[in-house]
């Protein structure tokens, strides 16, 4: 399946830089704007699967642009913004979004959400796999050579995240930041969770997360 799409518009220099970042981690295509101003030419041209819309844009603020977005077939909206009370949250729904994530915000749950919607639009597959290894982390379902594997949620995420990259080392640092949100806590964190996700694999099967000695894990067959 060929890369998604995603069509990012947010006039904070940094936060910009940032979700693009993450979103090409990702193995996402990603074209970032600063504006909505040339928001029809971008979508005519890019096609994208979702529009990730800051709220508050000079000109065209993210409702109105989300609005014109929806004219562009079935394409997934995800709104950013600092204001939280229910009337804007309505407005953002009114105006088509799909998903709405308020500022400051864990990058991992910005991608969490945005898997989500590209899941429901069928642009990514729910589950993945491993060699006898399957992950669906949004049903919450992973078996090993048939067999069901029971893990607690954050050892989900963690190997949810190892999975979607699998055969890519991934740093401690970048695990602290997608799985938990923050990187400024003890690196044994991912060594401890690492440790009990091991155990559960290994009852079925061989070794499938691996160590790369000073740098991080990597999810291979």
């Amino acid at each position: 399946m060929a890369p998604a799409r995603i069509l990012l518009v947010e006039d904070d220099d940094a936060i910009r830089d940032a979700v693009t970042l993450a979103l090409r981690g990702e193995g996402h295509a990603v074209s970032a704007h600063r504006d909505g101003s040339d928001l029809e030419r971008h979508l005519e041209g890019f096609r994208p699967d979702v529009v990730v819309l800051d709220w508050m844009l000079p000109g065209r603020d993210g409702p109105a642009l989300a609005r014109v977005a929806r004219r562009f077939g079935d394409v997934g909206v995800v709104m950013l913004t600092a204001r939280d009370d229910v009337g804007a949250r309505l407005r953002g729904f009114e105006s088509g979004a799909d998903d709405y994530v308020t500022k400051p915000f864990a990058m991992a749950e910005l991608l969490a959400r945005l898997r989500a919607l590209l899941r429901r639009l069928g642009r990514v597959p729910s589950a993945v796999e491993v060699g006898d290894l399957v992950v669906d982390v949004e049903n919450g379902v992973v078996t090993r050579a048939g067999e069901r594997v029971d893990l607690t949620a954050t050892e989900l995420r963690l190997l949810g995240f190892l999975v979607e990259n699998r055969g890519r080392t991934m740093s401690t640092t970048q695990i602290l930041t997608q799985v938990w949100g923050y990187e400024d806590v003890a690196e044994n964190l991912v060594q401890v969770h690492v440790s009990a996700l091991r155990r559960k694999l290994e009852a079925h099967g061989d070794r499938l997360v691996h160590t790369v000695r000073g740098i991080g894990y990597v999810v291979r067959a």
